[in-house]
């Protein structure tokens, strides 16, 4: 047989054949006196065999490790890592899955957010923002928005024990009577301070609102964090990112808010 009919017979192309005779999976045949590869039987076995078990999913180089080992004793092993690796891939598609199915149910409910995908505990905050926003007249305040983004890069962003403690902070603050509805207050007020000087007197109501929407827990954070002088690191650029995002009035206020927070912990107290 030439080539090609030894590919045409195995469901493989020419090229793949040339490929296993490169990578030492098929050796190579007798040559006629043209210089044409004469293939015979024993060679459509073995090339067939070779493509039964990258079928299976086996690597070209698992199936190099099989063919060296005429006891099948490295089969039986390839097989087991095998089945073993399809188990994780069968475990991680379910998983996978399952999270599509919850935001497929939260497309169909309206809950699912621009921000989304996120995680349940995030969602479940997101839909009591949304149901408080829907309550308030008029358009949701763009701070609300922005709040919304920054929630789910700070949870995609962080390392997993920060990520805890994040859940963990926003299950408290929802947890809260009024706490959301507090958070629009603020959110109605930061919006309104836009386009206003960083001097408007409404930058400090702003600011102790903010801090008073946020549970004990941050301020402890806050103090930690200002004990190990957390402020003089890597994070910097990223806190000065962050406040860029704002109006010069609407920055003052935040700044404001992490201030009273940072005195109330150092103060040993949360002080409303």
């Amino acid at each position: 047989m030439r080539i090609g009919e030894l590919a045409a017979l195995a469901a493989v192309s020419p090229r793949t054949v040339r490929h296993y005779h490169h990578l030492g999976l098929l050796p190579e045949p007798p040559r006629l006196a043209n210089g044409y590869r004469a293939y015979g039987l024993r060679d459509a076995v073995a090339l067939t065999r070779v493509r039964r078990l990258t079928d299976l999913g086996l690597s070209l180089d698992e199936v190099r490790d099989v063919l060296a080992d005429d006891s099948g004793r490295e089969l039986r092993e390839v097989l087991g890592e095998l089945d073993a690796d399809l188990a994780r891939q069968e475990a991680a598609v379910r998983e996978r899955r399952a999270r599509v199915a919850v935001l497929l149910r939260q497309a169909e409910e309206g809950t699912l957010t621009a921000e989304g995908p996120v995680s349940a505990e995030l969602a479940a905050l997101y839909g009591e923002m949304a149901r408080v926003g829907a309550a308030r007249p008029g358009p949701e305040p763009a701070a609300a928005a922005k709040e919304r983004e920054m929630l789910a890069l700070l949870e995609t962003a962080a390392a997993p024990e920060d990520r805890e403690r994040l859940v963990a902070l926003l299950r408290s603050t929802a947890a809260e009577p009024g706490a959301m509805e507090r958070a629009y207050e603020v959110y109605a007020l930061l919006d309104a301070l836009a386009d206003a000087d960083p001097a408007d007197p409404r930058v400090a109501e702003a600011a102790r609102l903010l801090a008073d929407c946020l549970p004990p827990g941050v301020t402890a954070e806050l103090a930690a964090e200002a004990e190990a002088g957390a402020g003089e690191n890597a994070q910097d650029g990223f806190v000065d990112v962050l406040f860029s995002d704002f109006a010069p009035a609407q920055a003052a206020a935040v700044r404001g808010a992490m201030r009273l927070l940072t005195t109330r912990a150092q103060a040993g107290g949360d002080p409303r």
